[in-house]
């Protein structure tokens, strides 16, 4: 995988009110929809994650395995996956700070998250197509049909464009 583009995070195809021609001379630049439903992870063997790691870095890994874009997935993108989650577990657990004077031992102690750290593994997270984002800059979406349908059945599904539309009209 690839670091996703940078800039703003474009529309859904769905929101599109006209379609920017392509560079190479083509039609249109085209939106890839990957109905979830329908798709399995491969045949791409994930390796498990270590039950030692801190359950944040755990979390992170293990919904990797679940989500949409684990299609893309290789073994070289499950290996950086993995390097991250440990990096992220070592990161996340107590830290030695300093050495007790009297008993010569490190004393341990949970370290805030530098911004540097944090920003390089947004970065990485990134070029996994973890975020929403990443993917819409990429042309990917993802779909989970089943959750659409079972929120369209309970009458929870509000057309936003439309509740703009009658929001104006009532201000206007």
């Amino acid at each position: 995988m690839t670091g996703a583009p940078r800039g703003p995070v474009p529309k859904k195809d769905a929101e599109r009110r006209r379609r920017n021609k392509a560079t190479d001379g083509g039609d249109s630049i085209e939106v890839q929809i990957v109905n979830l439903d329908e798709v399995l992870a491969g045949e791409v063997e994930i390796p498990a994650a270590d039950s030692k790691w801190h359950p944040i870095a755990r979390q992170f890994y293990d919904s990797l395995a679940s989500s949409g874009q684990a299609i893309w997935l290789e073994p070289s993108d499950w290996s950086v996956a993995y390097i991250l989650a440990e990096s992220l577990s070592r990161d996340l657990n107590p830290q030695p700070i300093g050495i007790n004077e009297e008993t010569g031992k490190p004393v341990m102690a949970t370290v805030p998250l530098k911004g540097s750290s944090l920003s390089a593994y947004l970065k990485a997270f990134s070029a996994l197509l973890v975020t929403e984002g990443d993917r819409r800059r990429l042309r990917i979406e993802l779909e989970r049909q089943k959750r659409i349908d079972e929120a369209a059945e309970g009458g929870k599904v509000v057309d936003i464009v439309q509740a703009r539309a009658d929001l104006f009209k009532k201000q206007g």
